[in-house]
């Protein structure tokens, strides 16, 4: 059976830059073991699948590793090949998933992402965290299922060398590393061992956790954020009530069949 498949880099306007997202348009869904060996195969951080739902589209995610509940660079990434297949009709794109409805918005150049924040607080900091990530932030908070570590300035978080298979250890999705920016309004890197990923080039949902918790510090709504990886993103953010606006662009890297 052939399936067409797609890879774009998501939050950035360069090819070879950004996140790299393969995207599974489907008419039906196929068995999950199936889904996660296509998963595992593509060898990316995530591959979003996506088929007809009873409004719009219903959309799971996938680590070479596991299924998880959000994942905002292959949603941005979906909402583009969406698009550009023609599967939506204007400048909306719904999807149903575990993490409740998202919405991909065209505009102009810019997809933004409509997700459910979530609102850092205080939580026991396990044992090991902090020696796993090799420097001390200067706070710690549990949002969603991902630690937030701030540190006091840009140079700290691009410095960081985890180790990866003791931050594996620490139960939870992944591990936020972020603070003020140098031309922007916070810097970020995002580390997922346990979920397979360690370190993930841009991470959409990870600033559903970054926005909220920057928002309040800086007393503004709409925030500038560029996610410091070794690939590099930029994305722009707003807080809307419960919700946050997650803004990037993207481009197509390649389209293919898969043969299963």
């Amino acid at each position: 059976m052939p399936l067409p498949i797609y890879q774009v880099d998501a939050f950035t306007n360069e090819l070879f830059a950004g996140n790299p997202a393969a995207v599974v348009p489907l008419e039906s869904w196929l068995a999950p073991e199936v889904m996660q060996r296509i998963a595992l195969e593509n060898n990316l951080s995530e591959t979003a699948l996506y088929a007809p739902a009873a409004d719009g589209f219903g959309i799971r995610w996938f680590t070479p590793a596991v299924e998880v509940d959000l994942c905002g660079h292959a949603t941005l990434a979906s909402g583009f090949v969406a698009f550009h297949r023609g599967d939506a009709a204007g400048d909306v794109v719904e999807f149903s998933s575990r993490s409740g409805p998202l919405r991909v918005r065209r505009e102009g150049a810019f997809l933004v992402l409509d997700f459910p924040a979530h609102v850092p607080h205080a939580a026991p900091v396990p044992d090991g965290l902090v020696d796993a990530m090799g420097r001390a932030p200067g706070e710690i908070w549990r949002a969603g299922d991902d630690y937030l570590l701030v540190y006091s300035g840009e140079a700290d978080v691009r410095g960081l060398a985890p180790d990866f298979a003791r931050l594996g250890q620490v139960e939870a999705r992944g591990v936020i590393a972020t603070a003020p920016g140098s031309d922007v309004d916070f810097v970020s890197r995002f580390f997922g061992p346990r979920v397979g990923v360690p370190e993930d080039p841009v991470t959409g949902s990870a600033h559903t956790r970054l926005t909220p918790y920057w928002s309040k510090r800086l007393g503004k709504a709409e925030l500038t954020a560029r996610q410091v990886s070794k690939r590099g993103g930029s994305l722009r953010c707003r807080m809307a009530g419960d919700r946050v606006a997650i803004a990037g662009q993207a481009v197509l890297y390649m389209t293919g069949t898969i043969t299963i």
